[in-house]
Protein backbone atom coordinates (compact mmCIF):
# COMPACT_ATOMS: atom_id res chain seq x y z
CA UNK A 1 0.00 0.00 0.00
CA UNK A 2 1.00 3.50 -1.01
CA UNK A 3 0.84 6.90 0.24
CA UNK A 4 4.67 7.12 2.03
CA UNK A 5 4.09 10.07 4.69
CA UNK A 6 0.29 9.37 5.06
CA UNK A 7 1.18 5.77 6.23
CA UNK A 8 3.51 6.70 8.35
CA UNK A 9 1.49 8.82 9.86
CA UNK A 10 -1.42 6.58 10.22
CA UNK A 11 0.91 4.26 11.85
CA UNK A 12 2.70 6.84 14.08
CA UNK A 13 -0.72 8.21 15.29
CA UNK A 14 -2.67 4.81 16.71
CA UNK A 15 -4.05 4.98 19.81
CA UNK A 16 -2.89 2.62 22.53
CA UNK A 17 -5.69 -0.20 23.21
CA UNK A 18 -3.60 -1.57 26.12
CA UNK A 19 -2.74 0.68 29.40
CA UNK A 20 1.12 2.17 28.56
CA UNK A 21 3.57 0.06 30.59
CA UNK A 22 7.63 0.29 30.40
CA UNK A 23 8.44 -0.52 27.16
CA UNK A 24 11.88 -1.97 28.89
CA UNK A 25 9.83 -4.62 30.55
CA UNK A 26 8.16 -5.49 27.08
CA UNK A 27 8.31 -9.46 26.61
CA UNK A 28 9.08 -10.86 23.46
CA UNK A 29 5.38 -12.28 23.19
CA UNK A 30 4.34 -8.63 23.05
CA UNK A 31 3.25 -7.90 19.37
CA UNK A 32 5.88 -5.62 17.40
CA UNK A 33 3.18 -3.01 16.77
CA UNK A 34 2.46 -2.70 20.64
CA UNK A 35 5.93 -2.31 21.39
CA UNK A 36 6.17 0.01 18.76
CA UNK A 37 2.75 2.23 19.87
CA UNK A 38 4.38 2.01 23.33
CA UNK A 39 7.49 3.98 22.26
CA UNK A 40 6.11 6.18 20.41
CA UNK A 41 4.04 7.41 23.16
CA UNK A 42 6.85 7.46 25.34
CA UNK A 43 8.91 9.35 23.06
CA UNK A 44 6.12 12.03 21.98
CA UNK A 45 5.19 12.76 26.17
CA UNK A 46 9.31 12.90 26.77
CA UNK A 47 9.57 14.99 24.13
CA UNK A 48 6.70 17.96 25.15
CA UNK A 49 8.24 17.58 28.04
CA UNK A 50 11.57 18.28 27.00
CA UNK A 51 12.88 15.52 28.85
CA UNK A 52 15.34 14.86 26.51
CA UNK A 53 17.47 12.28 28.42
CA UNK A 54 14.04 9.94 28.52
CA UNK A 55 13.78 10.98 24.74
CA UNK A 56 17.14 9.52 23.99
CA UNK A 57 16.25 5.92 26.10
CA UNK A 58 13.13 5.64 23.67
CA UNK A 59 15.02 6.30 20.82
CA UNK A 60 17.37 3.85 21.32
CA UNK A 61 15.04 1.47 22.06
CA UNK A 62 12.95 2.48 18.81
CA UNK A 63 16.14 1.68 16.97
CA UNK A 64 16.71 -1.61 18.24
CA UNK A 65 12.87 -2.67 17.45
CA UNK A 66 13.53 -1.38 14.16
CA UNK A 67 16.73 -2.73 13.08
CA UNK A 68 18.66 0.03 12.96
CA UNK A 69 16.48 1.54 10.20
CA UNK A 70 17.26 5.26 8.73
CA UNK A 71 14.48 6.40 10.17
CA UNK A 72 15.28 5.15 13.81
CA UNK A 73 18.61 6.50 13.56
CA UNK A 74 17.44 9.55 12.66
CA UNK A 75 15.56 9.97 16.10
CA UNK A 76 18.74 8.90 17.94
CA UNK A 77 20.44 11.58 16.43
CA UNK A 78 18.00 14.36 16.92
CA UNK A 79 17.96 13.41 21.15
CA UNK A 80 21.70 13.55 21.10
CA UNK A 81 21.92 16.49 19.94
CA UNK A 82 19.21 17.90 22.06
CA UNK A 83 21.61 16.79 24.81
CA UNK A 84 24.11 18.64 23.04
CA UNK A 85 25.87 15.12 22.29
CA UNK A 86 26.96 16.78 19.08
CA UNK A 87 29.96 14.20 18.32
CA UNK A 88 27.60 11.23 18.92
CA UNK A 89 24.58 12.97 16.99
CA UNK A 90 26.87 13.53 13.91
CA UNK A 91 27.62 9.89 14.08
CA UNK A 92 24.23 8.25 13.91
CA UNK A 93 23.70 10.86 11.17
CA UNK A 94 26.75 9.66 9.38
CA UNK A 95 25.33 6.08 9.71
CA UNK A 96 22.03 7.75 8.46
CA UNK A 97 23.78 9.16 5.23
CA UNK A 98 25.93 5.88 4.88
CA UNK A 99 22.69 4.35 4.52
CA UNK A 100 21.98 6.27 0.76
CA UNK A 101 19.66 8.87 3.19
CA UNK A 102 19.70 12.58 3.14
CA UNK A 103 17.59 14.62 5.52
CA UNK A 104 18.30 18.48 6.16
CA UNK A 105 20.39 18.87 9.66
CA UNK A 106 18.96 22.02 10.14
CA UNK A 107 15.64 20.29 11.02
CA UNK A 108 17.02 18.52 14.14
CA UNK A 109 19.16 20.68 15.78
CA UNK A 110 18.56 24.64 16.03
CA UNK A 111 22.07 25.38 15.98
CA UNK A 112 22.75 23.00 13.39
CA UNK A 113 24.49 25.90 10.71
CA UNK A 114 27.07 26.86 13.86
CA UNK A 115 28.32 23.32 13.32
CA UNK A 116 28.86 23.52 9.46
CA UNK A 117 32.29 24.27 9.40
CA UNK A 118 33.32 20.50 11.55
CA UNK A 119 35.39 18.61 8.87
CA UNK A 120 32.80 15.47 10.20
CA UNK A 121 30.10 18.01 9.18
CA UNK A 122 30.99 19.16 5.64
CA UNK A 123 31.81 15.15 4.86
CA UNK A 124 28.79 14.39 6.04
CA UNK A 125 26.66 16.66 4.06
CA UNK A 126 28.51 16.17 1.12
CA UNK A 127 27.56 12.28 1.55
CA UNK A 128 23.80 13.30 1.88
CA UNK A 129 23.69 15.93 -1.42
CA UNK A 130 25.30 12.94 -3.56
CA UNK A 131 22.56 10.71 -2.08
CA UNK A 132 20.33 12.88 -3.44
CA UNK A 133 21.93 13.16 -6.70
CA UNK A 134 19.39 11.48 -9.49
CA UNK A 135 20.02 8.36 -10.98
CA UNK A 136 17.55 7.14 -14.10
CA UNK A 137 18.24 3.77 -15.22
CA UNK A 138 14.62 2.92 -16.72
CA UNK A 139 13.15 4.18 -19.71
CA UNK A 140 8.95 4.96 -19.89
CA UNK A 141 6.98 1.78 -21.72
CA UNK A 142 3.51 4.11 -21.33
CA UNK A 143 1.41 7.05 -20.11
CA UNK A 144 -1.04 6.46 -18.52
CA UNK A 145 -3.86 8.71 -20.21
CA UNK A 146 -6.19 8.97 -16.91
CA UNK A 147 -4.33 11.85 -14.15
CA UNK A 148 -7.21 11.12 -11.90
CA UNK A 149 -6.45 6.75 -11.63
CA UNK A 150 -3.77 7.16 -8.66
CA UNK A 151 -2.56 3.96 -9.85
CA UNK A 152 -1.13 0.87 -7.42
CA UNK A 153 -0.42 -2.22 -8.28
CA UNK A 154 0.55 -3.83 -11.89
CA UNK A 155 0.91 -7.18 -12.77
CA UNK A 156 1.13 -8.78 -16.40
CA UNK A 157 -0.56 -11.04 -18.70
CA UNK A 158 1.83 -12.95 -20.92
CA UNK A 159 -0.88 -14.61 -22.97
CA UNK A 160 -2.31 -11.56 -23.71
CA UNK A 161 0.60 -9.53 -23.62
CA UNK A 162 -1.83 -6.72 -20.98
CA UNK A 163 -1.01 -5.25 -18.06
CA UNK A 164 -3.12 -4.89 -15.13
CA UNK A 165 -3.32 -2.17 -13.10
CA UNK A 166 -5.44 -1.56 -9.91
CA UNK A 167 -6.85 2.02 -9.31
CA UNK A 168 -7.31 4.09 -6.22
CA UNK A 169 -9.31 7.11 -6.59
CA UNK A 170 -11.42 5.79 -9.04
CA UNK A 171 -11.93 1.99 -7.31
CA UNK A 172 -11.20 -0.19 -10.63
CA UNK A 173 -8.90 -2.48 -12.71
CA UNK A 174 -7.79 -1.74 -16.24
CA UNK A 175 -6.35 -3.70 -18.53
CA UNK A 176 -3.48 -1.70 -20.69
CA UNK A 177 -1.39 -2.72 -24.12
CA UNK A 178 2.08 -2.18 -24.45
CA UNK A 179 1.08 1.09 -26.41
CA UNK A 180 -1.26 2.39 -23.01
CA UNK A 181 -4.60 2.07 -24.55
CA UNK A 182 -6.89 1.98 -21.62
CA UNK A 183 -9.54 -0.99 -21.43
CA UNK A 184 -11.71 -1.22 -18.12
CA UNK A 185 -11.54 -4.76 -16.39
CA UNK A 186 -14.03 -4.46 -13.34
CA UNK A 187 -15.52 -1.81 -11.14
CA UNK A 188 -14.81 -2.64 -7.48
CA UNK A 189 -18.06 -4.71 -5.82
CA UNK A 190 -18.15 -2.41 -2.94
CA UNK A 191 -17.22 1.03 -4.00
CA UNK A 192 -13.88 0.88 -2.15
CA UNK A 193 -10.15 1.91 -3.47
CA UNK A 194 -8.38 -1.05 -5.29
CA UNK A 195 -5.32 -1.80 -3.91
CA UNK A 196 -3.19 -5.07 -4.43
CA UNK A 197 -4.27 -7.68 -7.25
CA UNK A 198 -2.01 -10.41 -9.07
CA UNK A 199 -3.22 -12.74 -11.81
CA UNK A 200 -3.22 -16.60 -11.74
CA UNK A 201 -3.48 -17.03 -15.72
CA UNK A 202 -2.98 -20.78 -15.29
CA UNK A 203 -6.41 -21.00 -13.24
CA UNK A 204 -7.80 -18.28 -14.99
CA UNK A 205 -8.05 -15.98 -11.99
CA UNK A 206 -7.27 -12.49 -11.23
CA UNK A 207 -7.05 -11.87 -7.55
CA UNK A 208 -7.74 -8.30 -5.92
CA UNK A 209 -8.28 -6.22 -2.80
CA UNK A 210 -10.42 -3.63 -1.73
CA UNK A 211 -9.41 -1.22 0.85
CA UNK A 212 -11.74 1.54 2.95
CA UNK A 213 -9.13 3.24 3.99
CA UNK A 214 -9.35 4.98 7.06
CA UNK A 215 -9.73 8.68 7.11
CA UNK A 216 -9.53 8.44 3.60
CA UNK A 217 -12.45 10.15 1.36
CA UNK A 218 -12.28 7.64 -1.20
CA UNK A 219 -14.60 5.80 1.02
CA UNK A 220 -17.43 6.20 3.42
CA UNK A 221 -16.67 6.71 6.87
CA UNK A 222 -18.98 3.86 8.22
CA UNK A 223 -16.51 1.68 6.24
CA UNK A 224 -13.38 2.59 7.13
CA UNK A 225 -11.43 -0.15 8.57
CA UNK A 226 -13.20 -2.92 6.27
CA UNK A 227 -11.63 -4.98 3.48
CA UNK A 228 -11.52 -7.56 1.37
CA UNK A 229 -10.14 -9.98 -0.85
CA UNK A 230 -11.61 -10.73 -4.14
CA UNK A 231 -11.15 -13.17 -6.71
CA UNK A 232 -12.39 -12.23 -10.64
CA UNK A 233 -12.79 -14.73 -13.50
CA UNK A 234 -10.28 -13.42 -15.84
CA UNK A 235 -12.06 -14.07 -18.89
CA UNK A 236 -15.86 -12.93 -17.92
CA UNK A 237 -14.52 -10.53 -15.60
CA UNK A 238 -17.01 -11.67 -12.76
CA UNK A 239 -16.81 -11.91 -9.14
CA UNK A 240 -16.07 -15.28 -8.13
CA UNK A 241 -15.17 -15.12 -4.37
CA UNK A 242 -15.26 -11.94 -2.10
CA UNK A 243 -13.58 -12.91 1.65
CA UNK A 244 -13.86 -9.79 4.19
CA UNK A 245 -10.83 -9.61 6.20
CA UNK A 246 -11.22 -8.92 10.55
CA UNK A 247 -12.20 -5.21 11.28
CA UNK A 248 -9.63 -2.58 11.29
CA UNK A 249 -7.44 -4.06 8.70
CA UNK A 250 -6.43 -3.38 5.49
CA UNK A 251 -5.55 -6.21 2.81
CA UNK A 252 -3.26 -3.71 1.03
CA UNK A 253 -0.85 -6.31 -1.01
CA UNK A 254 -0.16 -9.82 -2.14
CA UNK A 255 2.04 -12.15 -4.09
CA UNK A 256 0.46 -15.77 -5.04
CA UNK A 257 2.66 -19.18 -4.50
CA UNK A 258 3.66 -21.03 -7.19
CA UNK A 259 0.88 -23.79 -5.39
CA UNK A 260 -2.04 -21.18 -5.89
CA UNK A 261 -2.40 -19.93 -2.46
CA UNK A 262 -2.75 -16.26 -1.87
CA UNK A 263 -0.96 -14.76 0.61
CA UNK A 264 -1.73 -10.85 1.50
CA UNK A 265 -0.01 -8.33 4.20
CA UNK A 266 -2.48 -6.35 6.68
CA UNK A 267 -0.98 -3.10 6.52
CA UNK A 268 -2.51 -1.43 9.49
CA UNK A 269 -3.49 -4.34 11.53
CA UNK A 270 0.21 -5.94 10.84
CA UNK A 271 -1.08 -9.06 9.84
CA UNK A 272 0.01 -11.81 7.12
CA UNK A 273 -2.34 -14.22 5.99
CA UNK A 274 -3.38 -17.31 4.02
CA UNK A 275 -6.02 -18.20 1.68
CA UNK A 276 -5.03 -22.11 0.80
CA UNK A 277 -5.89 -22.43 -3.38
CA UNK A 278 -9.88 -23.03 -3.33
CA UNK A 279 -9.89 -22.66 0.46
CA UNK A 280 -12.69 -20.08 1.42
CA UNK A 281 -10.89 -18.87 5.38
CA UNK A 282 -8.09 -16.23 5.85
CA UNK A 283 -5.01 -18.16 7.83
CA UNK A 284 -2.87 -15.82 9.86
CA UNK A 285 0.76 -17.02 9.36
CA UNK A 286 2.83 -14.12 11.59
CA UNK A 287 3.18 -14.31 15.44
CA UNK A 288 3.26 -10.78 15.87
CA UNK A 289 6.38 -9.97 14.64
CA UNK A 290 5.46 -6.73 11.96
CA UNK A 291 4.17 -3.76 12.84
CA UNK A 292 3.23 -3.04 8.59
CA UNK A 293 3.62 -5.52 6.41
CA UNK A 294 4.10 -4.89 2.51
CA UNK A 295 4.37 -6.15 -0.66
CA UNK A 296 5.97 -9.80 -0.06
CA UNK A 297 8.12 -11.54 -2.14
CA UNK A 298 8.38 -15.60 -2.64
CA UNK A 299 11.80 -16.84 -2.47
CA UNK A 300 13.58 -19.62 -4.81
CA UNK A 301 11.69 -22.32 -2.86
CA UNK A 302 8.30 -22.48 -1.77
CA UNK A 303 8.92 -22.63 1.88
CA UNK A 304 10.37 -18.78 1.95
CA UNK A 305 9.01 -15.57 1.68
CA UNK A 306 10.27 -12.09 2.04
CA UNK A 307 8.55 -9.84 4.19
CA UNK A 308 9.20 -6.05 3.91
CA UNK A 309 7.86 -4.14 7.16
CA UNK A 310 7.50 -0.67 6.18
CA UNK A 311 9.47 0.24 9.09
CA UNK A 312 11.20 -2.44 10.53
CA UNK A 313 12.67 -4.04 7.17
CA UNK A 314 12.63 -6.99 5.20
CA UNK A 315 11.94 -10.08 7.49
CA UNK A 316 12.61 -13.98 6.53
CA UNK A 317 9.19 -15.83 7.13
CA UNK A 318 9.45 -19.54 7.23
CA UNK A 319 5.97 -20.56 5.89
CA UNK A 320 6.01 -23.72 7.87
CA UNK A 321 7.54 -22.80 11.31
CA UNK A 322 6.31 -19.20 11.21
CA UNK A 323 9.65 -18.46 12.37
CA UNK A 324 11.14 -15.06 10.89
CA UNK A 325 14.36 -14.27 10.60
CA UNK A 326 15.58 -10.62 10.04
CA UNK A 327 17.97 -9.49 7.35
CA UNK A 328 20.27 -7.21 8.80
CA UNK A 329 20.31 -3.72 7.92
CA UNK A 330 24.33 -3.42 9.51
CA UNK A 331 24.29 0.03 8.82
CA UNK A 332 24.94 0.17 5.15
CA UNK A 333 21.59 -0.80 3.81
CA UNK A 334 18.42 0.81 3.78
CA UNK A 335 15.88 -2.24 3.84
CA UNK A 336 12.76 0.06 5.40
CA UNK A 337 10.00 2.18 3.53
CA UNK A 338 9.59 -0.80 1.11
CA UNK A 339 6.54 -0.69 -0.52
CA UNK A 340 6.55 -3.27 -3.49
CA UNK A 341 9.88 -6.19 -3.32
CA UNK A 342 10.00 -9.04 -5.94
CA UNK A 343 13.03 -11.43 -5.86
CA UNK A 344 14.50 -12.53 -8.91
CA UNK A 345 17.98 -14.75 -9.79
CA UNK A 346 19.72 -13.91 -5.89
CA UNK A 347 18.64 -9.95 -6.21
CA UNK A 348 15.95 -8.34 -4.22
CA UNK A 349 13.86 -5.27 -6.21
CA UNK A 350 12.44 -3.10 -4.06
CA UNK A 351 10.14 0.08 -4.34
CA UNK A 352 11.20 2.31 -1.62
CA UNK A 353 8.68 5.23 -0.90
CA UNK A 354 9.42 5.41 2.27
CA UNK A 355 12.98 6.42 2.17
CA UNK A 356 14.88 10.26 1.92
CA UNK A 357 14.93 9.80 -0.88
CA UNK A 358 12.59 7.97 -2.83
CA UNK A 359 13.97 5.17 -5.01
CA UNK A 360 14.24 1.79 -7.08
CA UNK A 361 16.75 0.12 -5.79
CA UNK A 362 18.32 -3.70 -6.12
CA UNK A 363 19.92 -5.51 -3.37
CA UNK A 364 22.17 -8.30 -4.12
CA UNK A 365 21.81 -11.21 -1.58
CA UNK A 366 24.35 -13.69 -0.63
CA UNK A 367 24.40 -17.43 -1.13
CA UNK A 368 22.34 -17.63 1.94
CA UNK A 369 19.32 -15.37 1.23
CA UNK A 370 19.72 -14.09 4.75
CA UNK A 371 22.16 -11.14 4.04
CA UNK A 372 22.52 -8.36 1.60
CA UNK A 373 26.12 -8.02 -0.42
CA UNK A 374 25.30 -5.35 -2.39
CA UNK A 375 22.70 -2.64 -3.75
CA UNK A 376 22.47 -0.78 -7.46
CA UNK A 377 20.01 2.35 -7.29
CA UNK A 378 17.69 1.77 -10.28
CA UNK A 379 15.75 5.37 -10.54
CA UNK A 380 16.32 8.17 -7.62
CA UNK A 381 15.47 11.98 -7.91
CA UNK A 382 14.63 12.18 -10.97
CA UNK A 383 11.52 14.22 -12.93
CA UNK A 384 9.82 11.05 -13.61
CA UNK A 385 9.90 8.95 -10.43
CA UNK A 386 7.25 11.04 -7.81
CA UNK A 387 6.00 8.62 -5.81
CA UNK A 388 6.70 5.27 -7.40
CA UNK A 389 4.40 2.49 -5.58
CA UNK A 390 4.53 -1.57 -7.17
CA UNK A 391 5.82 -3.45 -9.65
CA UNK A 392 6.50 -6.89 -11.37
CA UNK A 393 9.29 -8.82 -13.24
CA UNK A 394 8.41 -10.62 -16.65
CA UNK A 395 11.18 -12.12 -18.04
CA UNK A 396 14.66 -10.53 -17.35
CA UNK A 397 12.56 -6.77 -17.09
CA UNK A 398 11.48 -4.95 -14.04
CA UNK A 399 8.56 -2.90 -14.93
CA UNK A 400 7.30 -0.32 -12.18
CA UNK A 401 4.84 2.54 -11.74
CA UNK A 402 6.62 5.38 -11.60
CA UNK A 403 4.24 8.93 -10.69
CA UNK A 404 1.44 7.78 -8.71
CA UNK A 405 -0.03 10.69 -7.64
CA UNK A 406 0.18 10.38 -3.82
CA UNK A 407 2.18 12.93 -3.46
CA UNK A 408 -0.27 15.14 -4.75
CA UNK A 409 -3.12 14.48 -2.28
CA UNK A 410 -3.60 14.53 1.47
CA UNK A 411 -4.32 12.63 4.56
CA UNK A 412 -7.72 12.39 3.89
CA UNK A 413 -7.16 11.59 -0.08
CA UNK A 414 -7.90 15.46 -1.08
CA UNK A 415 -6.21 17.25 -4.02
CA UNK A 416 -2.95 18.81 -1.64
CA UNK A 417 -3.40 23.03 -2.23
CA UNK A 418 -1.15 23.89 -5.51
CA UNK A 419 -0.97 20.40 -6.59
CA UNK A 420 -1.79 19.08 -9.52
CA UNK A 421 -2.57 15.66 -11.18
CA UNK A 422 -0.37 14.64 -13.49
CA UNK A 423 -0.27 10.81 -15.65
CA UNK A 424 1.64 8.27 -13.99
CA UNK A 425 3.40 6.07 -15.82
CA UNK A 426 5.05 2.35 -16.87
CA UNK A 427 8.82 2.24 -16.36
CA UNK A 428 10.99 -0.47 -17.02
CA UNK A 429 14.53 -2.00 -16.55
CA UNK A 430 16.49 -4.47 -17.66
CA UNK A 431 17.44 -6.65 -14.75
CA UNK A 432 20.82 -8.25 -16.34
CA UNK A 433 22.23 -4.67 -16.57
CA UNK A 434 22.28 -4.51 -12.49
CA UNK A 435 26.07 -5.35 -10.81
CA UNK A 436 27.39 -5.89 -14.44
CA UNK A 437 30.94 -4.50 -12.66
CA UNK A 438 30.45 -7.34 -10.06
Amino acid sequence: MSAAPERVRRVLGWALALPLASVASAQTSTPAITQFQIVRKELHDSHTRKDWRANLNYARIQRDLLNGSPSSRLEVARAELLLGSTAAGIAELTRYALMGQSVDPALLAPDWKALSQEHAVVRLQYTMEENRKAIGRGTAVFVLSDPRLLPEDVDYDSQTQLFYISSVREKKIIAVDARGKIQEFVQAPDDWPVLALKLDVKRGRLWATEVALQGYEFAPAADWGRSALLCFDLKHHTLLTRIEAPRASALGDMVLTRSGDVIVSDGDGGAIYRLAVNGTRLERLDRGDFISPQTAALGPDDRHLFVPDYLRGIALLDLESREVQWIPMAGRFALNGIDGLYFSQGTLIAVQNGTSPERIVAFRLRQSNREVAAEEVIERGTTTLGDPTHGVIVGDSFYYIANSGWDAIDERGSLREGAQLSSARLMRVELSQLFSDT
